[in-house]
Formats: structure tokens, sequence, C-alpha cells
């Protein structure tokens, strides 16, 4: 990107804190370009294509998947970042690849897969995509992972205890010493929370499991679907909807602007060091719209994600991962050769609890519809069925 026009506050890949392995510099892309280039061309990135956001894959074309809600952060992501003059191609790096280590089956799966391994420091996705960044990916003759930078690999460590912050070293030092990410990171973050509660609504209208009725008693989305109604007095159910969540993502976007714009003005950094050194985020929304998202939250977890439909899905996710994770503990070569090979020799080199974390790499790794023919095959059933467990 055009450097001239960032902030003296911005990320700057000239400025970069570098690699864990050292690289030539690319001739003809930024250092963030590289980095997004890569996470593009990565597997784990293809993968989440078949990869659960809400509904499962099968069900239908038009639901959002991991890879469509990914694009949809990144979209949202460069909007504020050129807004605000910070750097479009790190907060893009940051937003395709943050859910990268997602399991299938979304939170379901995580939590059945953190259920699985408790006793071997459990499972959460944030961890596991810096993980397939930095050590699971396999493309480079010189390096395991992707060796990304550090301002991409510290925008996907979005959350982090202290224990495995220790474990982890510089890329999570902020979380013991109380010090701010990048402004990109904050700003891939909160376009995360936006894109997935406002098309988790979009989703579910779609699937008839919750209803423009439902949602208007929430103050914050009936306040956009009176403008709507005002504006297009004849428009049909479909559109209507669309036209209210395209209208609360605009006031959200909107809003998250202007509040971090008045933050940073007030903080008035003079560089990502300064960025780092607040004792809060400058990346914001008001104190308005933040209880409208979160008001949007807590009805999409009470109405939506505890939906009899949903919920079934979740049971199946459960069982899904808790058998495979049973059957490949209890036996690695019921994994391909590769994986069985490397469960034995973590075992060999660090006994059980790393197998089972080399167990967890290759289930998390997993598209839902591979996920459910494994269980088939293990379970002796038709393997081709996607929908075994319908």
């Amino acid at each position: 990107m055009n450097r001239s026009t960032l902030a003296s506050y911005a990320a700057n890949d000239e400025t970069s804190i570098g690699r864990r392995f050292s690289e030539p510099r690319p001739a003809y892309r930024g250092e963030f370009q590289r980095d997004r280039d890569r996470i593009v061309h990565s597997t784990a990135f293809r993968r989440l294509v078949y990869k659960t956001q809400v509904f499962v894959n099968h069900e239908g074309d038009l639901y959002r998947t991991r890879l469509t809600h990914s694009l949809e952060v990144a979209q949202i992501a460069r909007t504020v970042a050129r807004a605000l003059s910070l750097n479009e191609d790190l907060v893009e790096a940051i937003s395709l690849a943050h859910d990268l280590g997602h399991t299938p089956f979304g939170h379901a799966g995580q939590d059945a897969l953190n259920a699985c391994m408790r006793e071997h420091d459990g499972f959460e996705h944030n961890l596991q995509s810096l993980r397939v960044v930095d050590e699971l990916e396999e493309r480079y003759a010189a390096f395991s992972g992707l060796n990304l930078t550090f301002e991409t690999r510290e925008g996907i460590l979005k959350h982090c205890s202290a224990q495995n912050a220790r474990r982890l070293g510089e890329v999570a030092s902020r979380f013991i010493n109380r010090t701010q990410p990048s402004l990109e990171a904050q700003i891939a973050n909160l376009a995360d929370e936006i894109a997935y509660n406002n098309h988790d609504v979009d989703d579910g209208l779609r699937a008839g499991l919750i209803d423009l009725a439902q949602l208007e008693t929430i103050p914050f989305f009936a306040d956009r679907a009176a403008e709507v109604r005002a504006e297009y007095p004849e428009c049909r159910d479909l559109p209507l909807t669309r036209e209210i969540i395209r209208a609360m993502i605009d006031r959200l976007v909107t809003d998250l602007i202007q509040t971090s714009q008045a933050r940073i003005e007030q903080a008035d950094p003079a560089s990502i060091d300064d960025v780092r050194g607040q004792k809060r985020q400058l990346i914001a929304l008001s104190d308005e719209l933040a209880d409208g998202q979160a008001a949007l939250k807590r009805f999409l977890r009470e109405s939506l994600y505890t939906h009899p439909h949903v919920q079934k899905m979740t049971r199946q996710a459960h069982q899904t991962i808790t058998d495979l994770f049973a059957a490949f503990g209890e036996n690695f070569d019921e994994m391909p050769p590769e994986h069985a090979a490397r469960a034995q020799l973590a075992m060999d080199e660090a006994g059980r609890s790393a197998a089972m974390r080399t167990i967890a790499d290759y289930i998390a790794g997993m598209t839902d519809r591979f996920a459910l023919q494994q269980h088939a095959r293990i379970a002796g059933g038709d393997s081709e069925d996607p929908r075994l467990l319908d």
C-alpha cells in the first residue's frame, strides 16, 4: 500500500519486528502483502470453505462458511483501516488468518475438542490458528509454517492465558505486560464481531429459525428496521431484511470509525510503540453501539444458537469429534500414515499429551464433510454420505 498515506502510529512493514526465520525482503510487495498471499495459498485457508459458521455445509449452499466469514471480516476491516489511515494489508492478513485453526462444526466442534483435550492443556481455536501458521502448514523447504511477520501473528492471537503466554514468548508478551496490540489487530478483532453477529442474523432468518418480530424486540435492530421501512414501505421481506442488516453494519462501521478517531486524537500517539503503551484499546465502538452489539449477541445465543435445529447439530458435532478422538487415541493407525507417524514420534519423545496434541491438530484441520466421512468409516457406516448423522 502507499506508505505515505499511513499515520505515524500505523504498523509499517518497513519497521516490522520481523519474522521468526530471516528471509530476503520481497521485491514488489510489502511484508504484510506477503503474509496475506501466504495465508490465501495455505491449505488451512482453502479448507475454510467446508467449515461451519452456524449451519453445516450440506444444509445449503447460501449459508456462511468460515471462508466467506473471513472474507467479510477482511472487507469491514479494510474499510475501517483506510478511513483511519492505518495499514490495510495488515488488517487483511489478520482477518483472513484469524479462523485458520477453527475445528469442523464451528464452536460446537471447538467445545468438543477442548473437552477431549482437557487433560492435555485443552484446545482453543485462537491458539490453534497461531499454531497453524507457525508450525503446521508445510509449504516451504526452509521452515515449518508460513513464517509470518510478528504483527500478523500478534493480530491472530486475540486472547491468551498467562500460562500459554509464557510458553509462546514475545508474540504473547502483551498478555503478561498488559500492553496493547497494534491498531490494525484491534480493528480485525472488532470487524470479526460485527461480521459474525450480523451475518448470523442473516443466516438465521434465511433458515427460518428466527424472524423479524423476534429481532425487533432489540432496540438497535428495531431502530434500523424502522428506518428501512420508512424509506422502502413497499419492500418485500427478503430484500427488507437485507436492507436492515446492511443498515446495521453501516451504522456499526461508521460508529467504529468515528469513535476510534476520537479516541486516537485524545491519546495522540506518535508511534506504534505509543499505541502499545496505552492503558486501553483505542479502536472501539461507542457505549451505545457496544450495548447494541451485546444485545444482538445475547439474542443470537438465546434464540438461534440454542434453537433445537442448531442444538441437534451441536450434539452430532460433539459425538463425531469425541468418537474420532477416542478412536485415534486408541489406535494411531486409524489416521493416515503421516499423522500416525507424527503421533507416535510425539509419544516417544514427549509422552501421551504430546501425541494427543497431534491428534487434535489432525481433527481440527478436518472439514465438516471429511469429519463426518471419517466418523462413518470408524463406525462401519457409509463413508460417502455426509448426512450420516441426520
